[in-house]
């Protein structure tokens, strides 16, 4: 069974301007190295009003998985994420360039808004489920609150996401 489709599934709630979502990158990290295929790790945008940058940092994500490289721009503007804070968009397009992305498509991006049904969709399935800050996790149905501490919930999420790869058979 190597379809991705069957691969139990962890949501991740997350804010590009966030501390706590940073820390957790870690965490993230190794959760890829030990699952690999088995397990689908997938970033949703919660951005927090508390931070000024964090809905244009979330439409240029999107903008950096269209050109092929969302983890790696997700993950660099995360390292950043205090100078984004006082930087913005001028951050969010210098890590673009330095990715060797398309800036020009970023700048258009952020004016044109072609990203903004994706992270409001995000932001609003998040509030339904009772995400309130980030970073939150969601895997086979159980929600865990990143935003209070990181402590233990790697190893929770280990334990969930190995009865689902388990019981999937992969």
């Amino acid at each position: 069974m190597d379809d991705a489709s069957s691969s139990p599934v962890l949501d991740y709630w997350c804010e590009l301007q966030c501390p706590d979502c940073h820390r957790a990158q870690g965490d993230l990290d190794a959760l890829r190295e030990r699952y690999g295929e088995r397990l689908e790790i997938r970033l949703r945008h919660f951005p927090l009003e508390k931070h000024k940058h964090a809905y244009a940092a979330a439409q240029a994500a999107e903008e950096a998985f269209a050109q092929g490289k969302g983890d790696a721009y997700t993950a660099a503007v995360l390292r950043r994420h205090a100078e984004l804070a006082d930087r913005g968009e001028e951050l969010l397009l210098e890590v673009a360039r330095e990715l060797g992305l398309d800036a020009g498509e970023f700048e258009s991006a952020l004016i044109d808004g072609r990203h903004l049904l994706i992270v409001d969709a995000d932001q609003a399935e998040g509030r339904a489920i009772g995400v309130k800050g980030t970073p939150t996790y969601v895997i086979g149905g159980q929600r865990l609150d990143g935003g209070k501490s990181q402590e233990g919930l790697r190893g929770r999420i280990e334990e969930i996401a190995d009865g689902l790869t388990r019981q999937s058979g992969l």
